[in-house]
């Protein structure tokens, strides 16, 4: 509702509503799938080191 009220007010960065997915998504998803592989996790393969040795951004406590 926001962005659309952006858009009528001549926001030309404001998202539209994609009108023709939303008719695509009434006949069914597709089968999707994917693989995400950071650099930490290729790391671990390449090095066989665990997470805490390859973590490019360790949590601080």
């Amino acid at each position: 509702i926001q962005q659309a009220q952006l858009g009528a007010k001549g926001d030309l960065e404001a998202m539209r509503l994609d009108e023709e997915f939303l008719r695509a998504l009434e006949h069914g998803m597709p089968p999707t799938g994917g693989m995400g592989m950071g650099i930490d996790r290729l790391l671990m393969a390449i090095t066989g080191l665990g997470i805490r040795e390859t973590i490019l951004f360790p949590l601080v406590k």
